[in-house]
């Protein structure tokens, strides 16, 4: 695979540099997140995007850099996929609507809000903490959102009342009744892989869903089956540093 060169603005502090690092090394809780919203039956996020650097050649000069929002996220474990939500203002060789096909080092910030009330936005919250009160109060007033103490980034859903929620997603612990009924229903989901060869115990890994994946290996999912790239779950729950989901796929 080509490796993809990525510049950043030439104006970027390190203070913003350190926000783009942060946001890269979280991704995992905003699809963790994500993945979950897909299985409601009533939405409860409102809104969930993460914010791309985009570079464009110039010849002869140096690289156009311009920071974007893209939203209708999908997660391999590898790759990030969405759809572009704003029209360049520098940029010619990406349009709104596009689809765009991402690593991960190409995040520059990720946010999903839920009762209005802000996770992630290491970019916003940095931006926020040099602005006045008024301005602070305005810029939130603009997004219509609760961002809260621009200090203090939240990860993940009422993490502040519960840290625990940081380990594991509340949905995955309150779901484990009907899910064991679900798979005693319909076994064939432990064996079922999708075009690329991911199970749905890769799927489960790559969310970091600890209580999920345990049912599926107690009902006999096997945890060495490999992607068409040739991945394990155990493989995923090592990249994204799940540590509560190494210890379980390594017994």
């Amino acid at each position: 695979m080509k490796e993809e060169k990525i510049y950043f603005a030439e104006s970027d502090t390190p203070q913003m540099l350190d926000a783009f690092k942060n946001a890269q090394n979280t991704f995992k809780y905003f699809w963790r997140e994500l993945s979950w919203e897909r299985r409601r039956i009533v939405p409860a996020l409102d809104l969930a995007i993460v914010k791309v650097v985009f570079n464009q050649e110039v010849s002869g000069g140096s690289p156009l850099v311009e920071y974007m929002w893209i939203g209708d996220i999908d997660f391999d474990g590898f790759r990030i996929k969405g759809s572009l939500m704003n029209q360049p203002d520098v940029l010619t060789n990406v349009e709104q609507g596009d689809i765009i096909e991402i690593i991960p080092e190409r995040i520059a910030d990720w946010m999903f809000s839920t009762n209005k009330k802000v996770y992630g936005g290491f970019t916003v919250q940095l931006m926020r903490s040099e602005m006045d009160k008024k301005s602070m109060k305005q810029h939130d007033k603009a997004w219509g959102l609760d961002f809260g103490d621009p200090c203090k980034v939240l990860l993940a859903y009422e993490q502040d009342k519960h840290p625990e929620n940081l380990i594991e997603h509340p949905m995955s612990k309150n779901m484990k009744e009907s899910f064991e009924n679900f798979i005693k229903q319909n076994p064939k989901e432990l064996t079922i892989t999708d075009e690329f060869g991911y199970t749905l115990l890769h799927k489960e890994s790559i969310a970091g869903n600890k209580t999920i994946v345990e049912i599926l290996l107690q009902m006999g999912s096997d945890k060495n089956v490999k992607t068409t790239s040739g991945y394990t779950a155990l493989d995923f729950a090592q990249k994204l540093q799940w540590d509560h989901l190494i210890e379980v796929l390594k017994k």
